[in-house]
Formats: structure tokens, C-alpha cells, sequence
């Protein structure tokens, strides 16, 4: 069956460097717990697992920033976990608690018995993809996303979330080959997983990789940007008739900019730590850049939203290559109104920036 007409097609195009009219934005985690209406119906769905196993509901999660904000994309509701959570680890959400694995990866027998999931095991993601591009009626792409390989072992060794990573850094400095395995699984498993996303109907892709940012430097290239450059080089980057853009996001990578513009990606995902100009220059047009305000921004009220909105996008300048977003998630606890602030000084900010250019 034929897909709707895109009928705002402005994230792909700045993704792929051309001209537009002004610079798109969407935001990572658009959809969450700042939002009213997806706490409803996160409290029908009864847990975040049933909300996003859930096509129905992962479909209506994901419409209702769109219907709230004139954003220009739209990113399945999902989470990184479920890749790990097909390999048989056990994913629980607890109240309160974040993620957790009751069967994390601890010893060389735990390393030996990981496997490529089926992704049959995966298709309640996959079924919520298509329902989603049919539901958007081609209003904007939709982009769907993984975790990285590296940011997935730190979970899958962990057993959950962390301050210090000291379990699974133990194994990357006291056995890297165990570590080496494991990312060489979750490689294959992240490009299988989004290339079956981009096949139900994703018109972008985007590499989560964040917790790269707490590795040294020279670990960083060797344990997270080369696998992450494995899965960029097995996408499918032509689908439906359109290119499909791969953008990488390392939370912390500011230091590693130029090698991870290297890997492949058609764009790269800042964090509100790097200076827009300058990353602009360093790259120079060879991907284009999406970020990077600071997500307490929105906490500032509407006068200094609008400002630091004005400061990102006069930062990079006039001129392609530019998709407007946080430096990392919005905060749960992000006032509503204050987003529909930042989105209509985006759009007009940037419409102005091309009139003076």
C-alpha cells in the first residue's frame, strides 16, 4: 500500500543540507511525562511496558505532541531496552527505580549465551512504526531510533542505571574480550532492528549512544563509535523512495565531534555542552547538526526561553544543515506551555534569520 504524501518534508531536507524556510524542530522525548495527556494514558495502559508493547497506545503516544505543537517530526514511542529485553535479560520498570534486568550479564557463561534476538520477538515495535505512518496521514516523518551497542552493554552489565559504571568498565578493563563480544552482538542486533523499523515505515533513523560520553578518550573510538560505525555502515539508507538519514547522538561527545561526523551518519546530535558555531565550522558541511538547548531552558520562563532559543540558532547562523532540539530529553517536570514557546520562536527566529541573510 502506497504512504500519504509527506506534506512537511523540512527535517529530511535540513538533514540532507538543503535550503529551507526556516529550521525544524522536534525534541527527544516529545512524548513523556510533561505531557498530561500521556500520563493518562500511560495510567490506562497500567505501566510504561504495557504502554509502549502496546501499538495502540504507543500510536496515540506518540500523535500527541504533534497535536499540541507544530513540530516537525515525529520519533516512535519506544524505548532503547527493548532490544536487550528480547535477548532474554528480563527488563522491569519499577516504580520510581528506572529500568532494571533481572538476568544482567556478569560472568564469561552469562557473555557466551548472548544471541541476536529473533525479531519476531520485537514486532509489537515494528506493528506500532507502521500504525504510526499510517495514523500521521504524511503530516512529518517519523523517525525511529535504538540505543547504541555500547549504551546497551553499560544496561545490559549493569543490570540497570548508574553513576560510576564500575561493572561494566570492570569488564572492559579486566576482560575486553567478553566486552568485545557482547558490543559485536548488540552491533547486529541494533542495524537488524532499525532496518526492520525503516522496512515497517521510519523515515529516519537515530543512534542513541548515551552514555559514550564516559569513556576516555581512545576507549571512546574503541568500545562505542566503532560499533556504532558497524551499525551506521548496514542501514538501509534508500527506502520508499527517499533517502533515509541516520543521525548519531553521544550524550558528552562534544570532545569526539569531527570522528563521529566520520562514521557514516548524515547528522550529528549535540549536547548543550558544545558551542553550535564552532561544531558548525569544525564539521564544515560534511553532516548536518541537530541540538543543542539546555533542557532547564524551559524552566527559565518565556522571556529566557525566547532568548536562549535566539542564542542556539544565532550561534549556528544562517544557512542549512540545522535541526533544532535539547541537548538531551526533556524533564518530566517541563511546564507545557513552556514548549509551544520554544517551538514558535524556532520557526520565527529562523524564518527571520533567511529574510536578513
Amino acid at each position: 500500500m502506497s504512504q500519504p504524501i509527506l506534506k512537511n518534508d523540512v527535517f529530511l531536507r535540513a538533514l540532507a543540507r538543503e535550503a529551507t524556510d526556516y529550521t525544524p524542530v522536534w525534541l527527544m522525548r516529545q512524548a513523556g511525562r510533561y505531557l498530561p495527556e500521556y500520563n493518562a494514558t500511560r495510567a490506562r495502559a497500567g505501566s510504561f511496558l504495557g504502554l509502549a508493547k502496546n501499538p495502540d497506545y504507543a500510536t496515540e503516544v506518540t500523535l500527541q505532541p504533534l497535536d499540541r505543537y507544530p513540530l516537525d517530526a515525529a520519533i516512535l514511542f519506544s524505548d532503547i531496552l527493548t532490544v536487550p529485553d528480547a535477548m532474554g535479560l528480563g527488563l522491569d520498570f519499577a516504580a520510581g527505580e528506572g529500568p532494571r534486568f533481572a538476568r544482567p550479564l556478569r560472568t564469561e557463561a552469562d557473555v557466551a549465551a548472548l544471541a541476536v534476538p529473533d525479531m519476531a520477538e520485537l514486532d509489537y515495535v515494528f506493528a506500532a512504526v507502521a500504525q504510526i505512518r499510517r495514523e500521521l496521514h504524511g503530516r512529518v516523518p517519523l523517525i525511529g531510533f535504538s540505543g547504541s551497542p555500547w549504551t546497551l552493554a553499560c544496561y545490559m552489565v549493569e543490570g540497570a542505571g548508574s553513576s560510576d559504571y564500575r561493572t561494566v568498565k570492570s569488564m572492559m578493563y579486566s576482560r575486553p574480550d567478553l566486552m568485545h563480544r557482547i558490543l559485536s552482538i548488540n552491533a547486529e542486533a541494533v542495524a537488524a532492528y532499525l532496518n526492520a523499523q525503516i522496512e515497517a515505515g521510519a523515515q529516519a533513523a537515530m543512534i542513541f549512544d548515551s552514555w559514550g560520553g564516559v569513556l576516555a578518550d581512545g576507549l571512546f573510538q574503541q568500545f562505542s563509535l566503532d560499533y556504532t560505525r558497524q551499525v551506521v555502515k548496514k542501514l538501509v539508507r534508500h527506502h520508499d523512495g527517499r533517502q533515509v538519514p541516520v543521525i548519531v547522538f553521544t550524550k558528552g561527545g562534544g570532545l569526539w565531534l569531527e570522528d563521529i561526523a566520520a562514521c557514516g551518519c548524515d547528522a550529528v546530535g549535540l549536547d548543550w555542552t558544545v558551542n553550535l558555531g564552532k561544531a558548525r565550522a569544525a564539521v564544515g558541511g560534511r553532516v548536518a547538526l541537530q541540538g543543542n538547548l539546555d533542557p532547564m531552558a524551559l524552566f527559565g520562563g518565556p522571556d529566557a526561553i525566547r532568548a536562549e532559543v535566539v542564542r542556539t540558532l544565532d550561534s549556528y547562523g544562517p544557512g542549512p544543515g540545522h535541526v533544532f532540539n535539547l541537548g538531551h530529553g526533556i524533564s518530566q517536570f517541563t511546564p507545557p506551555e513552556a514548549v509551544e514557546v520554544l517551538v514558535q520562536t524556532v520557526h520565527e527566529h529562523s524564518r527571520a534569520q533567511r529574510r536578513q541573510a
